[in-house]
């Protein structure tokens, strides 16, 4: 037997009464004609409102953050862009201060061909009357000349003067001198006569040994200093030697083709050292430009043939589709008229139809009672 007297579930009893009052609750909006048509839903506002409040507070924060982050990413690029500035700067310095200590203008190569001061650092045409460089051809020097005139007649002064200042400051010690001896004479004549020959002797001596140490001297001075020029003569001859052998056998004036082979491969050359193209490389740029002429004129021929199929083509698919068109007329020509005649058939029929439920089918009127069960439940 089945068991009648089963405990009633309280879940599924409250679920059943809060769905009734659901729908008692939604039947009082949806067939209340003033809140359906005009009235509004105050909770549901108020939930848009809230969610309209929230995200205009979660899009407050997100730009707060982004400008926050912006911000920082704007001073952390300053940052760098000025220690970059400083870097540059400080390089630019350095690069600066290099140059002036270590490339200067006058310490380069060929400065002394661009010398602004070359003239005037070299030697005159013309020095004295005894110049090795004078030649007839020259011009510089001429019978009667003089021109050391000035200077000699100055020398021959200076020293007029310097052996008559000479000849006076003998006179004065000779005059001391003797009054010296006169003195000693008189005190001690014999002592003083014997001492005065030991020390004449003495110092005539030491006066010898003098004049023959600064001789020697001044000998080896004058020795020294011409072996030097004559060095640097020889070694200046031998740098101008060996220069002008450099310029007549360098690869510049000789023209030299392999000097032109770059570092990078064999068909490539450095421009600034090329002397233009062998007969051979001559030949082989006519020969590759006669067969480009040749095969774009082969190209141009093709172009031709292939330019004439297609508008040979061009104009069998025109016939084609003019006739593929007159075709599509009478096609359409005879579906129209058999679209008529169906149109034409169907529309009996529609008459005959209508005619049949008013008439037969539509007959029976609805009351007020069929129209009652309606509008009596929200689903």
């Amino acid at each position: 037997m089945h068991k009648l007297d089963l405990p009633v579930d309280r879940k599924e009893a409250q679920a059943r009464e809060r769905r009734r009052l659901q729908e008692e609750e939604r039947k009082k909006r949806i067939f209340n004609p003033r809140t359906r048509t005009i009235g509004v839903d105050v909770t549901s506002i108020e939930a848009q409102a809230a969610e309209r409040q929230r995200q205009k507070a979660l899009d407050r924060q997100r730009h707060e953050a982004f400008a926050a982050d912006m911000k920082r990413n704007d001073e952390q690029a300053f940052l760098l862009d000025e220690r970059q500035a400083n870097d540059r700067r400080r390089v630019q310095r350095e690069i600066v201060e290099f140059r002036e200590r270590h490339q200067r203008v006058q310490d380069c190569r060929e400065f002394d061909i661009f010398d602004p001061d070359s003239k005037k650092k070299d030697r005159p045409a013309r020095e004295t009357d005894d110049d090795p460089r004078l030649t007839v051809s020259g011009l510089q020097k001429f019978q009667g000349e003089d021109l050391n005139s000035p200077a000699r007649v100055r020398l021959q002064k200076e020293q007029s003067r310097s052996w008559y200042r000479q000849q006076m400051e003998e006179k004065e010690r000779t005059r001391r001198q003797t009054a010296e001896a006169d003195r000693l004479y008189s005190l001690k004549m014999r002592e003083m006569d014997q001492r005065a020959m030991e020390l004449e002797m003495a110092e005539q001596d030491a006066r010898r040994a003098l004049q023959i140490a600064e001789k020697n001297f001044q000998k080896a001075q004058a020795d020294e200093k011409s072996y030097r020029q004559g060095q640097e003569k020889r070694q200046e001859l031998d740098d101008n030697f060996t220069e002008m052998s450099n310029a007549v056998h360098g690869d510049l004036l000789s023209e030299n083709p392999s000097v032109a082979n770059s570092a990078f491969g064999p068909h490539r050359v450095i421009p600034d050292r090329w002397k233009g193209m062998s007969p051979s490389q001559v030949a082989e740029v006519r020969r590759t430009q006669h067969e480009q002429i040749l095969e774009n004129q082969r190209q141009k021929d093709a172009e031709e043939r292939e330019r004439k199929e297609w508008e040979r083509q061009r104009l069998a698919d025109a016939r084609c589709a003019q006739l593929m068109e007159r075709g599509e007329q009478r096609m359409r020509k005879r579906l129209g008229s058999d679209q008529a005649l169906t149109n034409q058939h169907l529309a009996q029929e529609q008459t005959l139809r209508k005619e049949h439920f008013k008439k037969e089918v539509y007959t029976n009127q609805p009351s007020e009672t069929f129209f009652s069960q309606f509008n009596t439940s929200t689903r």
